[in-house]
């Protein structure tokens, strides 16, 4: 892995500018309108529901398509953030270097990410916090769409609550007999983490060649929290740091900077397109995305005994590496109008690293996934009215994982126990079909079928835990159906429903992981773990009219039966045992909850001038889970507080002014999660000295200025009134006020 320093920094800033100073800017010619004050949205094309380009206004979920239009206003600094923008999707952060989505009370191995048609979860995706999503880099990207509830009957396993689907940067082809070269370089800073980011993408081609390469660099630094209206538990007052040969606490001189949370990263995409003619299109792509050691900052500010408990707490060098090699091909006759075929091989690697306070012996824990993919879709229109969707995938993950324990006294190195089994294997091999029919001009009905066989192996080494197996093979098989109607009621209206099955076959990280979740608590494998199923039920209506606005409301409940859940369990006939020298509560994930969750989305656009426009998002979604240990219902985990966006949007030649005002709602100690009540670091105290989440708002303003139709500047102020928060089931506090600068130049 290549991280770059600093000076590297500085040398691709001057090439940045020499390259500026040597484009022809063409900084006269005539600006087109960027607007994102669209309101002809059910006409959108999106490629998520059936792999291939269907029109919204015939779809029966409801699906976001990000406006990327919109995004470069936003300037996101990472790819979490930016499903953040959506004003539909919570996301939760660990760490700096994190975001995990949460989609209508699921979250982390319940939703899928997919990338240019190939599934980012693999065999190690667990039930905790997930910072992988992150691995994606936003101005890489080419369009995105989020698809909310089951999708299982394209992706199969864990797309329970839903689905984001990334597609990168497209090589483009020239339309003449001249070599097309195109590109874009751009620059970003932020003042509250003292960002620097560097990103340059250049597409050289001809008629039927196509190279397409893409690289960004970013430098975080440690994050500066607000001061207003938050509690002075959430101050990061002091901090451990290493002197000679002794952890010495430190008294922080600001303890609004959140020591210990900077991290850098880098992502590299590179792409080759060939079109013989009309009838074939190859591509293959190499992504690539290295992150520097991540701090866990909520494991950071935990204390035992008084005192700081950890002297280390970092997500290694993580690394994620996928080639693809996709093969379309359309025909007039036969038994497909277009297929695709899609090939990848995806190579991850995360590790983490951890030391007592006055403890000498660091540990590290290195997992790496070897994961291959073969995909078949095909598209087959039987008439004017019915259309046909099927094809079949294989997935194959495997496991590598080990642990070490380093004295950093005398540099000694001994091995521990690994997280998971390593060399354990989980495997997928499905077949769906899906069909749509265009009854009338008024109504569009859609149904699926998928069908999964799913197989998990593990062999489990005793050398440091007494297991009572040394070994497992599961075999499932799930079915799972989907069918929705479409009716436009009038000019612009539009009315949907579905029903929708989903399921989530049992991990490695499921079956086999050993770790402590929360300090006295142990988490054990679990061989007998069974699949969970989940059945989803939806209604909406929206309202779409070019040059007055729009307006939806949806409305969802979903039953998750047979759900896995981790909860007090026996180890060897023992509900305790010695783990890090610490007498723990054993606990292990079991099929003993049924969850249901069920919310209302809405949102509105109304454009109340020819350059103003009015938008809306809000969200309420409840979720409860039994207790089997209570013999009661309990709040669930991933329900986030009610939350949304308003904002005001004036674009008039050139310029685009944004103010805006993001909100989240209180979560009382009552309607905690039982797990989320135990992490009390994390969590404000209300007047009984109960952990609870504080309701927060941010007030922004975002402006961009357009010099030309290829030239732009791009100015934030985030948290005008610089409050103090920290955004639901969050080990890290939001930032404070932040001033964004960019500009991005393209030729």
């Amino acid at each position: 892995m290549i991280l770059f320093e600093l000076q590297t920094y500085k040398t691709c800033v001057s090439y940045i500018i020499c390259t500026c100073l040597l484009l022809n800017l063409n900084l006269f010619a005539q600006q087109k309108k960027d607007s994102i004050l669209s309101g002809k949205e059910l006409d959108a094309v999106v490629v998520s529901y059936n792999k291939w380009e269907q029109k919204l206004n015939e779809i029966p979920n409801k699906i976001t398509k990000i406006n990327l239009k919109e995004t470069k206003l936003r300037n996101p600094q990472t790819m979490a953030d930016l499903l953040g923008t959506t004003g539909e999707v919570f996301i939760q952060k660990s760490q700096q270097g994190g975001g995990s989505p949460m989609i209508r009370g699921f979250a982390t191995n319940r939703v899928l990410i997919v990338v240019d048609g190939v599934r980012m979860n693999n065999a190690i995706y667990r039930s905790g916090n997930l910072q992988n999503v992150i691995s994606l880099d936003p101005l890489a990207l080419e369009d995105a769409e989020v698809v909310f509830g089951p999708g299982s009957i394209l992706y199969g396993s864990d797309a329970i609550g839903g689905v984001m689907d990334f597609h990168t940067l497209k090589p483009k082809f020239s339309k003449g007999n001249t070599t097309l070269i195109k590109g874009n370089v751009s620059s970003r800073y932020a003042t509250a983490n003292q960002e620097k980011t560097i990103h340059a993408d250049i597409n050289i081609a001809g008629k039927q060649w196509s190279f397409l390469n893409s690289f960004t660099y970013s430098d975080f630094g440690d994050l500066k929290m607000g001061k207003n209206g938050g509690p002075d538990s959430y101050l990061r007052k002091e901090y451990i740091q290493r002197v000679g040969n002794a952890d010495v606490v430190i008294t922080n001189p600001n303890p609004r900077i959140q020591r210990f949370t900077g991290y850098e990263q880098q992502n590299y995409l590179s792409k080759i397109r060939y079109k013989p003619s009309e009838r074939w299109d190859i591509e293959y792509g190499f992504h690539y995305s290295a992150i520097a050691d991540i701090p866990r900052y909520d494991r950071l500010i935990e204390y035992a005994g008084g005192a700081l408990r950890f002297a280390r707490w970092d997500y290694g060098p993580q690394q994620w590496l996928m080639h693809h090699l996709q093969v379309q091909h359309k025909q007039t006759k036969g038994w497909y109008d277009q297929a695709r075929l899609t090939l990848s091989f995806q190579d991850y690697e995360e590790s983490r690293i951890d030391r007592r306070r006055n403890n000498n012996n660091e540990r590290t824990q290195t997992e790496r996934v070897w994961a291959s993919a073969v995909n078949l879709d095909l598209q087959k229109q039987i008439d004017a009215k019915q259309e046909l969707f099927y094809g079949a995938e294989f997935v194959f993950n495997k496991v590598g994982s080990y642990g070490i324990n380093k004295n950093i006294g005398n540099g000694s190195i001994v091995n521990v126990a690994s997280r998971y089994p390593d060399g354990a294997s989980w495997s997928s091999l499905a077949a769906y079909l899906s069909y749509k029919n265009r009854w009338n001009d008024k109504i569009t009905f859609s149904s699926g079928l998928r069908y999964n066989h799913n197989t998990v192996r593990a062999s489990f080494d005793t050398s440091f835990f007494r297991f009572p197996f040394t070994q497992t093979a599961q075999n499932a098989g799930n079915l799972t159906a989907s069918a929705g109607l479409v009716y436009r009621l009038a000019e612009g209206w539009q009315m949907n429903g579905v029903i929708a099955s989903g399921f989530r076959m049992p991990n490695i990280d499921d079956i086999g992981k050993v770790f402590e979740s929360a300090p006295g608590i142990v988490v054990v494998p679990n061989i007998n773990l069974q699949p969970e199923y989940a059945w989803n039920a939806e209604w909406g209506i929206q309202y779409n009219k070019e040059q007055i606005g729009s307006f939806y409301i949806n409305l969802f409940y979903t039953w998750l039966n047979n759900a896995l859940t981790r909860r007090p369990y026996q180890f060897n006939g023992q509900d305790s045992i010695i783990f890090d020298g610490t007498l723990s509560q054993v606990e292990a994930i079991q099929n003993v909850a049924i969850a249901r969750v069920w919310g209302v989305q809405a949102g509105w656009q109304w454009l109340i001038a020819r350059n103003l426009s009015w938008q809306t998002k809000l969200n309420w979604i409840k979720g409860r889970e039994t207790d089997d240990t209570k013999n009661e219902q309990v709040p669930l985990r991933h329900a986030p507080p009610f939350f949304g966006s308003t904002q005001l949007t004036w674009e008039n030649k050139g310029w685009m002014i944004q103010l805006m005002l993001d909100h989240n709602s209180e979560i009382s100690n009552a309607d905690l999660a039982p797990s989320e009540k135990a992490k009390t670091a994390i969590y404000a105290a209300d007047a009984l000295g109960r952990p609870y989440a504080p309701a927060w708002y941010t007030l922004n303003l975002k402006t961009q200025y357009r010099f030309t139709e290829k030239t732009s500047i791009q100015l934030g102020w985030e948290n005008i009134t610089n409050q103090l928060y920290r955004p639901y089931s969050s080990g890290i506090v939001a930032p404070g006020t932040n001033i964004v600068a960019s500009m991005r130049i393209s030729f």
